[in-house]
């Protein structure tokens, strides 16, 4: 039997070395300077993203992909960062190469992930909750962990399907054999990448509100979110029945039956949308 607690900070080291996961790119240091910078303009840093190109093109796709379901094509970087805002672009950038694995390695994982990116949007617009785009990204960020789970941590990840084969729960799985699951493995990493403590503290605690210290309303918005895509059956994840949905989300949340079936009526739409963007990706991959 492992010893959790062993297997744990195993599992911290290694993540620490990220060991078979992508580096960031070279651009997210010399943004990161540039964004602390108050000098610096955002002239200045959309240019900087402008000169590598393959990011470029992956911000703006990003930007116009219907999770962030802005109204008009977002053709310039300065335009998405207008849009989004400087700390999401930052954030986009950073984990664009992530999302090309989510979506190389497990496409109902990316299409669960988007979905509930979408429904997070809806939810903080409708809410009222600050920085909606933020959210969206945390969205997107939610099962980062499990993508961990699966890229570095193989065998591993074979003896949790193995138990989640048998009946054991996925979070109890994930525990069991790595010491955490896949919501502090993702929120690990988010901290590694200094991403803001708002959107980590939303993904680590998406499963369990008594990990907040600042940020409940966001963790339960993101669970409702993740709970609503998985009752749609809009992608798949290792969860082969609806997970329970914490209650208290919805006190925390202060929101109604007929409010979340308005969500849900306003997300189908983005959801057929994210059907053609994610078979365009599906293309894509599959010719290089």
């Amino acid at each position: 039997m492992v010893d959790p607690s062993e297997k744990r900070k195993e599992v911290k080291k290694k993540l620490r070395k990220l060991e078979g996961l992508p580096t960031l790119p070279p651009i997210v240091q010399k943004l990161n300077q540039m964004i602390e910078d108050e000098r610096t303009s955002l002239n200045q840093i959309a240019e900087l993203i402008e000169k590598d190109q393959v990011i470029t093109t992956k911000v703006l796709r990003l930007a116009n992909s219907a999770f962030y379901g802005f109204p008009r094509k977002v053709s310039t970087v300065q335009q998405a960062m207008m849009l989004l805002g400087v700390n999401v672009l930052r954030i986009l950038i950073m984990t664009s190469s992530i999302f090309e694995i989510i979506h190389r390695e497990d496409v109902g994982l990316w299409e669960h992930s988007v979905g509930v990116a979408a429904c997070a949007k809806i939810l903080a617009e409708h809410l009222d909750v600050k920085d909606p785009q933020e959210i969206t990204t945390a969205g997107l960020l939610h099962d980062l962990g499990k993508v961990v789970e699966k890229v570095a941590f193989k065998e591993d990840y074979e003896e949790i399907l193995r138990l989640v084969a048998e009946g054991v729960e996925p979070l109890e799985a994930e525990k069991r054999v790595l010491g955490l699951n896949h919501a502090e493995i993702g929120a690990f990493l988010m901290s590694q990448w200094n991403i803001p403590e708002r959107l980590i503290e939303a993904v680590l605690a998406h499963h369990n509100f008594d990990l907040t210290k600042k940020y409940k309303k966001e963790s339960a918005l993101l669970h409702l979110a993740d709970f609503l895509v998985h009752a749609r059956g809009y992608g798949e994840t290792l969860h082969k029945r609806v997970p329970p949905l914490n209650e208290s989300a919805i006190k925390i949340l202060k929101i109604s039956i007929p409010e979340i079936k308005e969500v849900l009526f306003r997300l189908e739409p983005r959801l057929y949308e994210l059907k053609f963007f994610t078979e365009e990706l599906k293309r894509e991959f599959t010719a290089q």
